[in-house]
């Protein structure tokens, strides 16, 4: 008995409440000894029926995320409790994942007296309110405990609404006018800056209303005033304004709350900027295609990052609801594409005009328009012939604007190509005439190394700039095509020999062990479509970009079947659905960089099957180009 009274007086906070209480306390307590380690308590699913006083030994709490990895890891002490917060604040069940260490003594409170206590005690409730709130002032924490329990739960709308701050919203600049300037001046003001509301200040800057274009309408307009008034006449109130940490829902309970269409944003207690509760609203529930018209509206590169970390969420909402890899890769393509006009159109308003027609194009993955969520910067600059006097210039201007651009692609999200095939590097910026060769000494030389090359160059896009420069290369290489180029053929044939799907001997997934997963590696299962596909398109000297493109050519040519199409196209785009939902998943739910490695205990038994007849489907084809190209040369 002492004993307990003498462990409740030394357990926040429990320490805070009076002696007598403390002793109805003790006699409530059952004794618990746990002679292993343990998993006790699982996260969102065992449901809290006792609070735990923690006598001997410790706790460890933490999240797990969706690779099993422990994360926001504390520890829980002797003197500490556990439980409080789950059973007031996460209705009643376990907040955290929590392991009991070898030899740890607990005393449990029963949740009905514990709840009692927390109605008859104010301090002592709102110590385990004050610990929480203080808890969700870390980012990890707080993502763990507002993420949804479902991957599937994850869409836009609701997610973005409960868990957005105030400052990932765009917001406008405030544009102001004193309290005595007449009316159809403070109008001007508004169609100049074009804004729909203009802030009041009184003598002291102090802003004390507002006005909109509704209140010119109702007050002015419609009551024929007089509009060389002054416009404190007509001002509208309450001016309301909103923390950038406060969060969406927040903004939007209080703009109802309050009846104001506006809202001051307040950073560091000086205002910022406004948000309309239209903005605020529409902001949850945006098409891909307003979502991206929204891009294109963006004007720094914090804003274009911004919307680049959206776009995880908009894949996942388009994946759940049915909708085909296939479009999903071209939402990410779009936005990816629209974000690098953007920037490049920035550059050059910067550095000024460039001395040369030219066309910046696009690389690999993104050339293929096949881009995911793990994505670098592949790209290449191809200008104009100039004159030898000109040369020097055009090439510095170019290697100068190359090396801007792809330095705040890399700040928005598109990270530096760990290859090199990037415009920055000296080796892909030159002119039509030098890319030219390249090309035709790759074809030439038809060694492994070149032929890498030549296939990365070979899913080029046109992005921005002189759409002629790329016709004109493209022209070029239709004609070296026609050529004899079994050599070339041979080694891109062996490219897509050189991944082999990932079939043990009895046909199931081979994996490989990372931390406590078994993995594959599905970018590497879905290059021997990619390679494939490819070589035919050169064959037969088809310029689609994209592989599901290349493949309906190809079917159209006669070239595949009806069958082999479905095949290809229904494996490669079920791999991409899955990758795209691996890596949303990963930014998403756990905060971490996306990789290419699927987890097989994540997948169904359905999900599996069809993994394994789609590698059967690769090696089925990767014996038919055996036969067709490598043979061929030696045959």
């Amino acid at each position: 008995m002492n004993d307990r009274l003498e462990i409740l007086k030394n357990t926040v906070p429990f320490n805070s409440l009076p002696e007598d209480v403390l002793i109805g306390v003790s006699d409530l307590l059952e004794y618990v000894k746990y002679s292993k380690e343990a998993i006790i308590y699982q996260q969102e699913v065992t449901k809290m029926n006792k609070v735990d006083i923690i006598v001997q030994g410790e706790y460890e709490t933490f999240f797990y995320d969706s690779a099993q990895n422990k994360r926001s890891v504390e520890l829980y002490l002797p003197g500490h409790s556990y439980g409080g917060i789950s059973v007031l604040l996460n209705r009643k069940r376990s907040l955290k994942t929590v392991i009991a260490k070898k030899g740890t003594v607990v005393y449990t409170l029963p949740r009905k007296d514990f709840v009692e206590l927390c109605k008859s005690f104010e301090s002592f409730f709102h110590y385990f309110t004050a610990d929480f709130g203080k808890h969700m002032l870390d980012d990890e924490f707080a993502h763990f405990v507002k993420k949804p329990t479902t991957f599937e739960e994850s869409y836009i709308a609701s997610d973005q609404l409960y868990s957005r701050k105030i400052e990932s919203i765009q917001y406008r600049n405030i544009v102001s006018c004193p309290a005595s300037t007449p009316i159809y001046v403070a109008a001007i003001a508004m169609a100049k800056n074009k804004v729909s509301c203009l802030f009041i200040k009184d003598e002291s800057e102090k802003i004390i209303g507002y006005i909109t274009d509704i209140t010119i309408r109702d007050k002015v307009v419609a009551t024929a005033s007089d509009a060389h008034n002054p416009i404190i006449s007509i001002i509208d109130k309450p001016v309301v304004s909103i923390s950038t940490q406060a969060y969406v829902y927040e903004a939007i309970l209080m703009m109802f709350r309050t009846k104001t269409k506006y809202l001051l944003i307040e950073e560091n207690g000086e205002y910022i900027g406004f948000q309309s509760r239209n903005k605020l609203l529409s902001e949850q529930a945006q098409s891909p295609l307003v979502f991206i018209q929204s891009v294109k509206s963006s004007t720094t590169v914090d804003e274009l990052k911004k919307k680049w970390e959206k776009v995880p969420s908009i894949v996942t909402q388009l994946l759940e609801r049915g909708v085909n890899a296939e479009i999903a890769n071209q939402v990410i393509t779009t936005v990816a594409d629209t974000i690098a006009i953007k920037v490049i159109e920035g550059v050059i308003d910067e550095i000024g005009q460039p001395p040369a027609k030219f066309v910046f194009i696009v690389l690999g993955s993104e050339g293929r328009k096949e881009q995911t969520l793990k994505t670098d910067q592949d790209n290449a600059i191809i200008y104009e012939d100039k004159a030898n006097e000109q040369r020097e210039l055009v090439r510095e201007y170019f290697l100068k604007f190359a090396e801007i651009v792809s330095g705040r692609l890399n700040d928005i999200g598109f990270s530096f190509c760990l290859g090199g095939f990037m415009a920055k590097n000296h080796e892909w910026t030159h002119s039509l005439s030098y890319w030219k060769r390249n090309y035709t000494s790759w074809i030439e030389d038809s060694l492994a190394e070149t032929a890498i090359k030549f296939s990365t160059f070979f899913d080029c896009r046109f992005l921005f700039g002189e759409a002629s420069i790329m016709d004109e290369l493209k022209a070029f290489l239709d004609e070296e095509l026609q050529k004899p180029l079994e050599k070339l053929f041979y080694f891109m044939a062996k490219n897509a020999l050189q991944y082999e799907p990932p079939l043990t001997f009895f046909k199931n997934i081979r994996t490989t062990t990372i931390g406590s997963q078994e993995v594959f590696d599905i970018k590497k299962a879905m290059t021997p479509i990619v390679d494939l596909v490819r070589v035919y398109a050169l064959q037969n000297r088809i310029f689609e970009v994209n592989t599901g493109e290349r493949l309906k050519a190809l079917k159209e040519k006669g070239i595949f079947t009806e069958t082999s199409f479905n095949e290809l196209s229904q494996s490669y785009y079920f791999l991409m659905s899955l990758r795209l939902k691996n890596q949303a998943n990963q930014i998403i739910m756990d905060r971490k960089e996306p990789d290419n490695y699927i987890d097989l205990n994540k997948l169904t038994k359905i999900e599996q099957g069809t993994l394994i007849e789609i590698f059967k489907t690769i090696a089925n084809f990767q014996s038919r180009i055996r036969i067709s190209f490598t043979n061929n040369l030696f045959g």
